[in-house]
């Protein structure tokens, strides 16, 4: 019989004087547990612990919901937070932890062995949640409801709920996790039959820094190990009970066998309440371990089976943003500017990225995360989505964005960067049609420079231009031409475009280049050796020259000459 059921619920501690006997009369590993049980709150029987989202009935003792609304364990059985696990059972491959073996070890053996029947666990079953409605006193609350079944009833059950982070990795061999510091181990009694119960939290320290948890809680033990605080849980934090009444196989969701009264035991903790998973704080349990205790044992030294539950109990995910750019790498080197809100989450920031770069967030898992984006000048918001689906995209508001316990969202934006394109044509005034070999200067914004040459149909065309104001102006001719404007044409680029796009859509400019001719007036003598001549042409266009043509003695030479024009040349002669 443990102190609690001696002294009868909500009586006052013993004394000292009844200590200092228990010590002389039992071993260490009894007297915890009456330490454990004699501070403990035993917990009254209540509908629901406050907050629970789904309303869960942890302490009817039994799986049917008894009220409509709420919710109970065969209701909830195709949740993804609802865990069942099968357990060996009356069998000597049962798992144990290694008789005899303290729990103040980082990495408890687990041996096989045959376990007493009343504390052999048939089936451990777990549902937890978080409470995300904010006008609720619980927002943020993330709950926790276990049920155990025995192979024979134990209506004063006892056993330990390990709820273990992994931050010291896996224990060699094994699947378990490695005992870190803030891991917490939950001890439940059932007692008086199992319509009282009492809880107490420990909490895995490392080293002696902790003044709440200064040494072990068995006290010949040194840091690895329980601390000495053992924290009792009030009603508003905790409940639970054993079946009082058979259940029938019909009404067993969990293992689907029938039940004798004392057989099944269920509890519900609110984890914030308790302060394992404080308000406000996001954490992480991927690890429950699940021992039975011998009913009335210290919970440090006694336990019998072992059901290792690999399931993530949290209250957050992860929020990552993507940027995404076309092209890509982006050669602009543009930052985006993202702004990211959450009402239930308070999550109120602004932050940037690059190309290929992302932000990644620990966010209480909700669904109405919005993230909107500041679209950059020459830029296009084309796609916005979330790889789970969720998030309906406005303008350049992603919202409605959902974020799983204990998993990742991630939101990719895709921008496009606006590039447009500069076609130009160069064309004969005289027969319109496109003049090959022509040099033009395209400046424009970010001092960009570049120089090109029509081709052979005339045009030139230079896209992957970034939206703004540029100006095109020709340098040179091609022969037999002569450039008619020299001056530079502006032109607007606001329009995504390629030169290969088919109808083009980009911007256009054109110019016109005048042929040009050449014209040549020779003298030389009849073959007296005596005559001379002169040669004078009122040319205004083109370049005259006096240089004797071969063969001739006298010549003027016109070159490049253009627009409709008329020539008049003087010959003198001199006989």
């Amino acid at each position: 019989m443990s102190v609690s059921d001696m002294r009868g619920a909500g009586a006052k501690p013993p004394g000292r004087g009844f200590l200092r006997f228990l010590r002389r009369r039992r071993t260490w590993s009894v007297l915890a547990a009456a330490v454990v049980l004699a501070i403990g709150i035993a917990v009254p029987a209540m509908a629901v612990l406050s907050g629970s989202p789904s309303k869960f009935e942890a302490n009817d003792g039994n799986m049917v919901v008894d009220t409509a609304g709420n919710s109970d364990w065969n209701s909830v059985t195709g949740s993804p937070n609802y865990v069942h696990l099968t357990d060996v059972s009356n069998s000597t491959a049962d798992d144990s932890f290694k008789s005899g073996q303290k729990q103040d070890t980082t990495c408890p053996v687990i041996n096989t062995n045959k376990n007493p029947p009343k504390d052999d666990f048939t089936d451990v079953a777990s549902f937890n949640e978080t409470n995300f409605d904010p006008a609720s006193p619980q927002f943020h609350h993330t709950f926790l409801d276990g049920a155990t079944i025995r192979f024979t009833a134990n209506g004063s059950a006892s056993e330990n709920v390990e709820l273990n982070q992994g931050l010291n990795g896996t224990c060699t061999g094994t699947t378990l996790l490695a005992r870190s510091k803030g891991d917490k181990l939950i001890a439940i009694d059932y007692t008086t039959g199992g319509t009282t119960v009492t809880f107490h939290v420990l909490t895995w320290i490392v080293d002696n820094s902790d003044p709440a948890n200064a040494s072990c809680f068995v006290k010949t033990d040194s840091p690895p190990c329980w601390g000495v605080n053992s924290q009792s849980l009030a009603a508003n934090a905790a409940e639970g009970l054993t079946n009082q009444a058979a259940i029938a196989a019909a009404d067993n969701g969990i293992s689907g066998a029938a039940l004798v009264v004392g057989q099944f035991a269920e509890f519900g903790v609110d984890l914030t309440a308790a302060g394992i998973i404080p308000a406000n704080s996001c954490e992480s349990f991927p690890q429950t371990v699940w021992e039975s205790r011998s009913s009335g044992s210290s919970f440090v030294s006694s336990t019998e089976d072992v059901s290792v539950e690999h399931h993530t109990i949290a209250n957050c995910g992860t929020l990552v943003v993507k940027k995404v750019t076309d092209p890509s790498p982006d050669p602009t080197g543009t930052s985006f500017s993202f702004h990211k809100t959450s009402s239930q989450d308070s999550v109120d920031r602004t932050f940037s990225l690059k190309n290929g770069g992302s932000d990644s967030e620990t966010v209480f898992a909700t669904n109405d995360f919005s993230v909107a984006e500041t679209v950059p000048a020459n830029w296009n918001l084309t796609s916005a989505t979330c790889d789970n689906g969720s998030g309906t995209l406005s303008g350049s508001t992603l919202s409605g964005i959902t974020v799983d316990i204990g998993k990742t969202t991630t939101c990719t934006f895709n921008d496009k960067l606006q590039l447009g394109a500069i076609k130009i044509t160069k064309t004969n005034s005289k027969t319109g049609n496109g003049v090959a070999g022509a040099k033009f200067l395209i400046t424009g914004p970010g001092n960009y420079s570049n120089s090109v040459t029509s081709g052979s149909d005339g045009t030139v065309c230079v896209d992957g231009l970034t939206f703004g104001a540029y100006s095109v102006s020709e340098t040179s001719a091609p022969t037999g031409y002569v450039v008619d404007d020299t001056s530079a044409h502006p032109v607007t680029v606001n329009t995504n475009a390629k030169c290969s796009d088919s109808p083009y859509g980009g911007a256009s400019t054109s110019f016109s280049d005048t042929p040009t001719s050449d014209i040549q007036v020779n003298f030389r003598d009849g073959g007296s050796g005596t005559t001379t001549g002169t040669i004078t042409c009122d040319n205004t266009t083109g370049t005259g020259s006096d240089t004797p043509a071969p063969g001739w003695d006298t010549s003027h030479t016109v070159t490049g000459v253009h627009a409709p024009t008329t020539i008049h040349c003087t010959i003198t002669i001199d006989p």
